[in-house]
């Protein structure tokens, strides 16, 4: 018998542990796998006493993530906190195979130059003039629209869509592309524009903000500077940690959840239940009596997923490019990537496997359908050998360019790789299946995805489908369900503190006076003033600019 029974030990489910913990209450944790932080969390590549590590792709937290932010500042670690493993990225690196290299600096501007110079690749010189001002146009859109406006309208148009891009220049499409997809699991074919459009504005502001840096990433691999220290601070607040202990069923009896049955046969017994298993997962647990209860639930199904999985090259030099990521805008594959051992200062490479590593490069790979250049099949037909050796070959297209002789990546320098354990071979030969897929924000999806206080009396969900602020496949997105889930129990259990805090995302309070007109228009049945074929003067005349 526990307080709370927690399914599932990733982000949301550590939350939600975390916020009730805090308050007294009485927390045990489920996990499938043997180790705790879900898609989040980094694994060792071998048996040897202290091995590398390998993650599903690298971490990044850019500037609006405050959720997430927030609960790392609250786990000690050391003589400081995990916060403090956030480290600053300075710039990223923009390679091409047909176009010269860019750096787009991401070091938090001090100056009115600095501030330009930030926004430069948005809207660079490359584009053409109409492209960036009808960039322009579609920006002020968004930043002008009622909150119901962009749930009804801007979640039933694909991003694609609403910025034209199958009518703008492939410069245009390249960056928008890159801008989205490369970074967060975000399809601009078929994300919706309210998804998107948002995050793409919460990415640029991030740039402006002199509160807080740009973007960040870890000291270490994940769970060396977080989930570690994040599992020993609930353990000391009495939270029963259970890893490699899947459950198999929520049971109910038709009016709420009565007890857990486990993959072994046990039976577990609870007050209060957390359901935090991802979305490839969820719909086993939602039963035909717990879908009566709560019909929200049976939206779950009808998300869909994408794959955007990393893999680990292990290098013989340490190779920096750049002092942040870098973008490979025409890879095939959509690759990213970042030279990790410049910000792992908490983690000895030198002790780690191999005498011969002395570089970590993590990429990931985003689009699985497109074929490759080397191996003319896309990635889930591939082996993962092929894999392996498609990505590697993209790369050293975009960072070779200059010749042999000014080679950044040679074959000699490749020690090993590790590429996503989710990524299994199928029996028939044919590919890959993809074990852990992630969540994509598709047009309309937003009517699918739960509240994590369903209509079921006893039952929360803290996960990155549930509707959240930040509305993305994430850590924050999970993180913030965890504590709305948290929040829900504390209301239901009648519990007079302070609940678990929850941001709103943060835009320019100069916009508000036009969303408050856009409501009334909306209220109205009237279109908003700026439709696609209009200028920005005309637009803007039209709000009362």
């Amino acid at each position: 018998m526990t307080d709370v029974a927690v399914v599932g030990g990733g982000i949301g489910g550590l939350t939600a542990a975390h916020e009730l913990a805090t308050r007294g209450f009485d927390v045990t944790v489920f996990e499938a796998n043997e180790r705790f932080g879900g898609k989040a969390r980094s694994m060792p590549v071998s048996d040897e006493p202290r091995p590398l590590h390998g993650e599903h792709g690298f971490r990044f937290f850019p500037a609006f993530y405050r959720h997430v932010i927030d609960t790392m500042s609250r786990i000690p670690d050391g003589d400081g906190t995990v916060a403090d493993n956030l480290v600053e990225t300075e710039a990223t690196l923009i390679a091409s195979t047909t176009a010269p290299e860019t750096i787009a600096e991401t070091r938090t501007p001090d100056s009115v130059r600095g501030w330009l110079e930030a926004l430069r690749p948005a809207f660079a010189e490359d584009l053409p003039p109409a492209d960036v001002r009808f960039l322009l146009e579609r920006l002020l859109y968004l930043l002008t629209a009622c909150e119901r406006r962009r749930e009804n309208e801007l979640d039933a148009v694909s991003w694609w869509e609403f910025i034209d891009a199958e009518h703008r220049s492939q410069a245009f499409r390249d960056r928008l592309a890159y801008a989205t997809q490369a970074l967060v699991a975000l399809r601009p074919q078929v994300g919706s524009a309210r998804t998107i459009g948002t995050i793409y504005l919460q990415l640029l502001f991030g740039q402006l903000d002199p509160a807080r840096p740009t973007e960040r990433v870890l000291n270490a691999p994940t769970n060396e500077a977080w989930i570690e220290p994040w599992r020993r601070a609930l353990e000391s607040r009495g939270v029963d940690l259970r890893p490699g202990t899947p459950v198999r069923e929520l049971e109910s009896n038709g009016r709420r959840v009565t007890g857990l049955a486990l993959a072994d046969g046990r039976r577990v017994r609870a007050d209060e239940y957390v359901l935090a298993v991802p979305v490839e997962v969820a719909p086993e647990f939602v039963t035909p009596a717990l879908a009566r209860l709560a019909p929200e639930l049976r939206g779950i199904e009808r998300l869909e997923t994408a794959w955007m999985n990393g893999i680990q090259f292990y290098l013989a030099a340490d190779v920096e490019l750049t002092r942040g990521h870098q973008v490979y805008t025409d890879s095939p594959w959509a690759l990213t990537s970042i030279s990790q051992r410049q910000f792992w200062t908490a983690y000895d490479l030198d002790e780690r496997g191999p005498d011969a590593v002395e570089g970590v490069l993590s990429v990931i790979a985003s689009d699985w359908e497109t074929p490759g250049t080397v191996i003319d099949k896309p990635a889930r037909a591939c082996t993962r050998e092929e894999i392996a050796t498609e990505i590697w070959a993209q790369l050293k297209a975009h960072l070779n360019r200059d010749g042999a002789a000014d080679a950044r990546l040679t074959d000699d320098a490749l020690v090993d790789w590790f590429l996503d354990p989710a990524i299994v071979e199928t029996e028939d030969g044919d590919g890959v299946e993809n074990r852990s897929p992630l969540l994509i924000n598709t047009v309309g999806a937003l009517r699918n995805r739960p509240p994590a206080d369903v209509e079921v009396p006893n039952l929360a969900l803290a996960a990155d489908y549930v509707r959240t602020n930040a509305d993305l496949a994430s850590m924050e997105s999970a993180n913030e369900a965890g504590r709305r889930a948290a929040n829900a129990i504390l209301e239901r259990s009648g519990y007079r503190g302070s609940p678990a805090r929850i941001w709103e995302l943060e835009e320019p309070a100069v916009f508000e006076p036009f969303k408050r007109q856009d409501r009334i228009r909306y209220r109205l049945g009237l279109p908003h003033p700026a439709s696609v074929t209009q200028s920005l003067r005309t637009a803007t005349r039209r709000l009362g600019v």
